[in-house]
């Protein structure tokens, strides 16, 4: 089972909580679900409502969009972060293709942790506003 220590590894290379700072990581990993997903099973599908993001703690998986092999996540990659922002259909099905351990934080959760660390809010705000500019 995954540490507390791994888990706020894992999300330090996630863009999304690029400004958050040690602390808040902390706060983050201690409020997520650790899920085993077995090999073969999808972990979302294509066209279901996003609900929850993932992190890949060990194991890997495939993505398929529209019945084509994309690419392949392995330990700390991560998918299903816009969900935390915008619940809109998943635009790919991303399946275990080993055995899976992933730290999933829900909408629910995420909401949780926006009242509870008030600076997170700001915080990914410049995120979003700085990967929108990057993007231009």
């Amino acid at each position: 089972m995954a540490t507390t220590k791994k888990i706020t590894e894992a999300l330090t290379g996630i863009p999304l909580f690029s400004r958050c700072s040690g602390r808040d990581l902390k706060a983050i990993a201690r409020h997520v679900e650790i899920i085993e997903v077995p090999l073969g099973r999808p972990i979302v599908r294509q066209g279901d409502n996003g609900d929850a993001m993932f992190v890949i703690i060990r194991g890997s998986a495939e993505v398929v969009r529209d019945g084509s092999n994309v690419s392949t996540l392995g330990e700390g990659d991560y998918f299903g972060e816009l969900a935390l922002l915008d619940p809109a259909p998943r635009a790919a099905t991303v399946a275990a293709i080993e055995d899976c351990e992933l730290a999933a934080i829900s909408v629910r959760m995420f909401r949780v942790l926006l009242r509870e660390l008030p600076g997170l809010s700001a915080k990914l705000l410049a995120d979003l506003a700085s990967r929108v500019r990057e993007s231009r």
